[in-house]
């Protein structure tokens, strides 16, 4: 039905009543892919961004998994050449220590900074604090002494 719109050019040849459908439909279709390239444009961003903070986080000491495969401990994080040096094994089979770029993390630790926003600040108010008057103090109440056992 769509298709018989949309492929209806002339009002006069196919007897179509309403040539202005096609267009709306037409315009309607290009909004919808619009909205979606934009939407998933910015979850692209935010995606890309995370990733960006996750890497920028990795210190000394965090657990780290590459995209080849080999997990192990940063011993040391070069920010001028954007690697770090990943210290793999135990003391029994021997460490191996070595030096990748940050772009070949696949998983680790290590956790962003998130920014949180300032607290308002709420403007000074004229009156006074109310002062709370201490609750009377309830008196306690005594467990039922336990009746003594008639032998």
């Amino acid at each position: 039905m769509l298709w018989n719109l949309l492929t209806e050019t002339s009002p006069s040849t196919s007897g179509n009543k309403y040539p202005w459908v096609q267009w709306v439909l037409i315009g309607v279709l290009v909004v919808v892919i619009i909205v979606f390239m934009i939407l998933s444009r910015r979850s692209q961003k935010k995606k890309q961004q995370e990733q960006e903070n996750m890497l920028n986080a990795i210190q000394p000491g965090n657990k780290v998994k590459t995209i080849g495969g080999i997990c192990g401990i940063v011993v040391e994080v070069c920010p001028e050449d954007n690697t770090f040096v990943l210290e793999t094994g135990t003391e029994a089979s021997g460490k191996s220590y070595l030096k990748f770029d940050k772009q070949a993390v696949y998983q680790t630790d290590a956790v962003a900074k998130k920014e949180e926003p300032a607290p308002a600040v709420e403007a000074p108010v004229d009156e006074a604090p109310a002062v709370e008057a201490p609750a009377e103090e309830a008196p306690a109440v005594e467990a039922p002494a336990e009746e003594a056992k008639e032998e």
